[in-house]
């Protein structure tokens, strides 16, 4: 069931989310690639997953939101 994300979750997230598009794109660059859309789709995405990761693990380490009833 969708369960809106905790005040943490959107606070590490969003940290998270810049601190991995700095560090992507300064990979990228090492690595010699041009900048493009693409590449910045890419960098997008990829920052958008270890984000969206981040905020999933501080939410687990909150443990199930009280207050909640369970249905069923």
């Amino acid at each position: 069931m969708f369960a809106l994300p905790s005040m943490w979750n959107l606070i590490i997230s969003t940290i998270v989310f810049f601190i991995a598009a700095w560090y992507l794109d300064r990979y990228l660059d090492g690595q010699g690639i041009n900048k493009s859309r693409t590449r910045g789709v890419l960098v997008f995405l990829l920052a958008s997953l270890v984000s969206w990761g981040a905020g999933e693990i501080a939410d687990w380490t909150q443990g199930p939101p009280t207050g909640i009833a369970k249905l069923g």
